[in-house]
């Protein structure tokens, strides 16, 4: 399956969740909001928040728990336009 993180095509498995393919693909899947770390998810089942990622156009969704769609676009780091 193809997807977008930051800008730049990748390729995952179908059946693979958010998480999964970005950890695929890169060395971590967020910065902290609250420091230079980097995170990578932590419970893996939803209830942490810890792996929370974001869509170019759309809401923000947990990387742990939503299965990744052909074509998705995602960032890393906030929006500009994010509160």
């Amino acid at each position: 399956m193809r997807f977008v993180l930051d800008g730049a095509e990748r390729q995952a498995l179908a059946g693979d969740t958010v998480l999964s393919a970005i950890l695929s693909v890169a060395p971590a899947l967020r910065h902290s909001e609250f420091g230079t770390e980097t995170r990578a998810g932590f419970c893996l089942m939803g209830a942490c928040q810890d792996c929370w990622v974001w869509q170019e156009e759309g809401p923000r969704i947990r990387a742990c728990s939503t299965p990744l769609t052909e074509g998705m676009r995602l960032l890393t780091d906030a929006p500009g336009d994010w509160p």
